[in-house]
């Protein structure tokens, strides 16, 4: 329910653009779900777009191809986003792939596109490890072979009678972008040889020949289709480009969806490859559309004039629409009839390549026909469970409601459950019949096993309801996913904070303050011992504390306080938090990942605090305000260093005493995050003015952001951004002004400081600036020409304005010892001049 609600909401945004149309009157006439499923019916085409990350696909195209025309289409994707930002939370790494991957989710329902991930885990090879300029590099690092055998084997698997990529291997995009477009050329012949990953055929697949090969272009041109796609559909009452944007809202995580009116569009398709019968560029020209084009091929008569019959009645069915009641006995018939075809094609006399691939057209329709006789029976499936959260050994109840909301009479219907084989369930499947406005509820008793593994956020669901009913001799069977997330957790999750401790060597702390907070996910009460397993010569206060538990959900918080010792070896450590319950420690993390426009989701991983010991000095008495955009974590680690911190309200940057501060620091993107702070931005330059020190980290070209009026003087942010950055995380970097204050108070910056970085130097780079600002660093990607923008800074009246696009967010969330003591260094300016 509170996923649809959003995408009513992005649904009603377009609708306000749209032609003076009655716009009410048609969805209301429209019967969107049994349209959705009968146009398929139309087309034996498939269509395959593969990209690198969640929000890759072309949407308005694959909105055209999937509710205007029929086709049968998904997006394949890469990896899971991990690399990117996030637009709606803090969550970054494995829990925003995962944010991204059920954004992808939902995001394909709206266009009718299934969503598919080459990435199976969170510890996949196949990770979005940040922006990269080389196809070869990204390949080196997700591991060629294990990406493009993954790939081949999902080609044989879906059978795509055309293939595209959602970009070309040019220079100006994205390494990953460019990586797959490279492995989709070349699977094009590849998932037809037999002799490529024959492990694969061994295990029973077939080989598979893409039809043709397309690659997204601009403009029109030779060797080139261009498609209208723009058109208005009175079914969705909108047009198929707006259709895509409200697909595009869905990503929230990367701010994507746009309000746009119905206006034409072409999408230009350049013929790559082809081994259709036919020099057309056209979509799908050589390409059998329906069964009386597959008729025309096969020469088995006796198939060819079946084939010719089925079309007849699919087409008969799409004409029906929107009549449910006089549609479910043609489907029901039709389905029956596919059977017996699927039984003549497997005996019939055909070349083994045409077999294949006609038995998968075939099989497709029956598939498609279920979902064509599911919804117009009108059956309604309300699936209640006693707990979305289950813990091992648990029993719960599963209530499946069916609810005749047709017209007539449904017959033989059944209901059950489908879990993995350890799993047990028990309950009366029968349900018989229903008469018309008639509803009858099945129930189950399910016992989770007592060594169930613990939920996988991109496994399938473990738990799912199954539909069948028989109507005129033929059964129809549907499986139905449940409202939210069914997941099996820990009965304790324990979660230390901070997740990361800094020990400064040259002033150990006496003590540091931590908090361990325990959620109970067993169903009843729970009593804990809550402990730290701390390094050599270190202790806390208490060593031990208890907490009682009386339901489930319910959490308590444990205030440790470590002591270290006075003298404390520079380098790494990890600090490990538990709880011990009925002889059983738990010692995970539960983070709960819990987003209105998606499922519930869940990232499991060792509750440990990661520690890190180096040399940080820093000024006495320094006072930091900041500004936290809630794009990064920066604040809380540099309180938990030791540093004055105070985090900035709205109302402190309207009203407050900005003079108070020695440093006044933005998040990343705070233009974006914070729109108070464009607001008061006047009052920030005149805090500089008057002697203040202002630190802006990064923003985007994208984001709101006057290059001329934000800062105090101007600054231009590069674009296209693809082209200003340095992606090499080991880039060899000049300090340009080395005896300058920046890079020697209060931490003398040595070469070190810049080892051991992650993911990269810096993004969005100024491109312009004005002559007002200095510049201290230089750095580059291989074989190209350096940036010295990473670092800029002006005096402005009696202070100074420090403007960074280098990743610091990231150095100090990976406690890397030379991120923390250089933005010491940046932000400390203020104290020293």
């Amino acid at each position: 329910m509170k996923k649809f609600f959003y995408l009513l909401m992005s649904i009603l945004l377009l609708a306000s653009l749209l032609p003076p149309i009655s716009l009410a009157q048609e969805q209301s006439e429209a019967d969107v779900e049994l349209w959705n499923v009968v146009k398929p019916l139309d087309t034996t085409v498939t269509f395959l777009n593969t990209g690198a990350h969640p929000d890759d696909e072309r949407s308005d195209l694959l909105a055209y191809l999937s509710r205007g025309l029929g086709v049968k289409t998904a997006s394949l994707i890469a990896n899971r986003g991990e690399g990117g930002q996030n637009a709606i939370g803090n969550e970054l790494g494995n829990a925003l792939g995962i944010i991204r991957s059920n954004e992808m989710i939902e995001a394909a329902k709206v266009n009718g596109v299934k969503a598919y991930h080459l990435s199976e885990t969170t510890s996949d090879a196949i990770y979005d490890f940040g922006f990269s300029k080389s196809p070869d590099e990204t390949l080196q690092k997700w591991g060629e072979e294990v990406t493009y055998e993954r790939l081949i084997k999902f080609i044989r698997t879906y059978k795509p009678d055309i293939l595209m990529p959602s970009f070309q291997n040019v220079d100006s995009q994205h390494g990953h972008h460019r990586a797959i477009a490279v492995l989709s050329e070349s699977a094009f012949e590849d998932a037809a040889d037999p002799t490529v990953f024959p492990e694969q055929i061994a295990n029973g697949l077939e080989p598979w020949q893409v039809k043709k090969l397309f690659l997204p272009v601009t403009s029109a041109g030779e060797n080139i289709t261009s498609i209208e796609i723009g058109d208005y559909d009175p079914i969705y009452g909108m047009s198929y480009p707006q259709l895509g944007e409200a697909s595009r809202y869905l990503h929230k995580s990367q701010g994507m969806g746009s309000d746009i009116p119905v206006a034409p569009r072409q999408a230009h398709l350049e013929l790559i490859k082809s081994t259709a019968p036919s020099d057309s560029t056209d979509l799908f020209a050589g390409i059998p559309y329906d069964f009386h084009e597959w008729a025309d091929v096969i020469p088995a008569k006796n198939v060819s004039n079946q084939l010719d019959s089925l079309q007849n009645e699919l087409e008969e069915i799409i004409n029906l629409y929107p009549n449910r009641e006089a549609i479910l006995p043609k489907s029901q018939k039709a389905l029956g009839d596919v059977q017996k075809l699927i039984s003549s094609t497997k005996s019939a006399k055909l070349d083994a390549a045409t077999k294949n691939d006609l038995l998968h057209k075939l099989e497709l329709k029956k598939e498609q026909l279920q979902q064509v006789s599911y919804v117009s029976s009108s059956l309604a499936v309300d699936i209640t469970i006693g707990s979305y959260v289950l813990t091992q050994g648990e029993q719960t109840q599963v209530d499946v409601t069916i609810s005749n909301e047709g017209k007539q009479k449904i017959q033989h219907i059944e209901a059950s459950l489908l879990t993995p084989e350890n799993w047990k369930h028990e309950g009366v499947t029968q349900v018989k019949h229903l008469k018309p406005g008639e509803s009858k509820t099945v129930t189950f008793a399910v016992t989770v096993p007592s060594d169930a593994e613990y939920f996988q956020p991109y496994d399938e669901s473990v738990l799912k309801a199954q539909l069948t009913f028989k109507e005129n001799g033929v059964e129809t069977t549907s499986v139905l996913e449940l409202e939210n997330t069914v997941s099996v957790l820990p009965e304790l999750s324990v979660t230390p904070e901070p997740v990361n401790v800094t020990v400064n060597t040259a002033d150990v702390q006496d003590e540091i303050p931590v908090t361990v907070e325990v959620k109970n996910y067993f169903n009843g009460a729970k009593n804990a011992k809550v402990s730290l397993n701390l390094p050599s010569g270190w202790n806390s206060q208490p060593a031990i504390a208890e907490v009682n538990f009386s339901e489930r959900f319910e959490e308590k918080e444990v205030d440790f306080t470590l002591i270290p010792p006075s003298t404390v070896e520079e380098g790494n450590f990890t600090i490990a938090a538990n709880a011990t319950s009925n002889g059983t420690t738990f010692d995970t993390t539960v983070q709960e990942i819990k987003y209105d426009h998606i499922d519930d989701s869940f990232f499991l991983y060792p509750s440990t605090i990661n520690g890190v010991a180096f040399e940080l000095l820093k000024p006495d008495n320094l006072k930091v305000g900041y500004i936290d955009s809630g794009f990064d974590t920066v604040a809380d680690s540099l309180l938990n260093a030791g540093f004055d911190i105070t985090k900035l309200t709205a109302d402190d940057l309207a009203n407050g005493d900005l003079s108070q501060y020695d440093t006044i620091v933005t998040g990343i993107r705070v233009t974006l995050g914070r729109p108070d702070f464009l607001q008061n931005n006047q009052r920030l330059l005149d805090y500089v003015e008057n002697g203040g020190h202002l630190v802006v980290q990064y923003m985007t070209s994208g984001d709101p952001w006057d290059s001329k009026l934000t800062p105090p003087y101007p600054l231009t942010i590069g674009n296209p951004s693809i082209r200003w950055r340095v992606t090499d995380e080991n880039a060899e970097v000049t300090v340009t002004q080395p005896e300058h204050a920046l890079f020697n108070v209060p931490n003398k910056i040595v070469d070190s400081d810049w080892d051991n970085w992650v993911q990269e130097r810096g993004l969005y780079y100024p491109m312009a600036w004005d002559d007002h600002y200095e510049t201290f660093v230089s750095m580059a990607d291989p074989n190209e020409a350096p940036f010295t923008s990473g670092i800029l800074m002006a005096e402005y009246g009696e202070g100074t304005y420090l403007y960074t696009n280098l990743v610091f967010y990231r150095q100090i969330g990976a406690q890397v010892p030379g991120g923390y003591r250089i933005f010491t260094n940046l932000i400390s300016y203020g104290a020293y001049n």
